[in-house]
């Protein structure tokens, strides 16, 4: 049993009356029910398809035909009322008649997808920025000398008005180009406590928040303290709550939430706890041809934008180990963070 916990599949082990004798740690997380409630009792009091065939009709079929039986895109409402879609694989055991249930999110395996695909967008990216920067910042050196000299030779200060601007405007793209090749600080780790950063957080965002906005928070304060750098934390979140504040142009609802989640993948690794922070908001959503890129630099929807800051967010999340992702409908935006928890890297 000990490696069917380590499995990122949820694995369910049934009787012949659909009742749990087993699940793994997987399950646990996907279903929101722990294995002690939930063995011994049937599987449909805490696990039902929310839409289309029952899952006492999927088993029965398997029974029936007395092979594996596999279902794609299934709708479940889990425990606490909340909904997952997954893939199904039922199957017999040759040792009696339990059956085995296996579960896969597709979320989940979209995350992988997505996670893969950033790696390396990241890396090309950030070469690209590298490049980049360094064939822009020689040019702005001397074009900032050139000022420099030519501001000491003008003799009337409408004149020396001109360069000022150009020596202003060499200023602002150099911190441009800084921002565009990333904070390379590596983190300043300590023990932190994730609700003093998001209070932190909070309290900073609360100052200028419209009054149509109202901010709400979820917490879980079972999660422990793990090692992070707290300023690099408060910027990944404010960053976040910012736009999401924007988002909703002066009315609607932001919410901040915690988890904990069991054996999840972060970076192709997978470890026992990892913590999940939760920005949400129920603005118009982010335009669905941005969505696949609104982590790189330079994209935004925004005029008045820059596109650097979820870039930002993106590489102090992987300093730490962890990923972000995203995802958007009219009326419900949700930007998750997680990060690994001092459990420890199953593998």
């Amino acid at each position: 049993m000990a490696i069917l916990d380590g499995l990122d599949a949820a694995v369910l082990l049934l009787s012949a009356e659909d009742e749990v004798e087993y699940l793994n740690a997987s399950a646990e997380n996907l279903l929101r029910v722990s294995a002690s409630v939930s063995r011994g009792k049937a599987l449909e009091s805490f696990c039902a398809t929310a839409e289309g065939e029952s899952l006492k009709s999927i088993l029965s079929d398997a029974r029936r035909a007395g092979t594996m039986v596999s279902r794609h895109a299934v709708p479940l409402r889990v425990a606490d009322g909340s909904r997952a879609v997954v893939d199904l694989l039922c199957s017999g055991l040759s040792t009696g008649s339990s059956w085995v249930l296996e579960l896969r999110p597709v979320e989940a395996s979209l995350r992988r997808a997505e996670e893969e695909m950033q790696d390396k967008v990241f890396e090309a990216a950030q070469e690209m920025l590298a490049g980049l920067a360094h064939e822009i910042k020689n040019p702005l050196g001397g074009l900032r000398g050139a000022a420099q000299l030519l501001e000491r030779e003008l003799p009337s200060p409408e004149l020396q008005e001109y360069t000022r601007i150009i020596l202003h405007e060499v200023d602002r793209l150099r911190r441009l180009v800084d921002r565009l090749r990333g904070d390379k600080t590596q983190p300043q780790r300590r023990m932190v406590n994730i609700h003093e950063v998001l209070e932190h957080v909070r309290r900073l965002l609360q100052v200028n928040l419209p009054t149509g906005v109202a901010l709400r928070f979820d917490y879980d304060l079972s999660i422990p303290e793990f090692e992070a750098d707290p300023e690099q934390l408060v910027q990944v979140f404010l960053n976040l709550l910012r736009n999401a504040r924007q988002a909703l142009a002066g009315q609607g609802t932001i919410l901040i939430r915690t988890r904990v989640e069991r054996f999840m993948n972060l970076q192709q690794r997978l470890y026992r706890l990892v913590l999940r922070v939760d920005i949400s908001d129920d603005g118009p959503g982010i335009p669905e041809d941005l969505l696949p890129r609104i982590f790189l630099p330079l994209v935004t929807s925004r005029a008045e934008g820059m596109g650097m800051g979820l870039a930002i967010v993106q590489n102090l999340v992987r300093s730490h180990g962890g990923t972000v992702h995203c995802r958007s409908q009219p009326g419900d935006t949700v930007f998750s963070v997680r990060l690994p928890l001092p459990d420890g890297r199953f593998s």
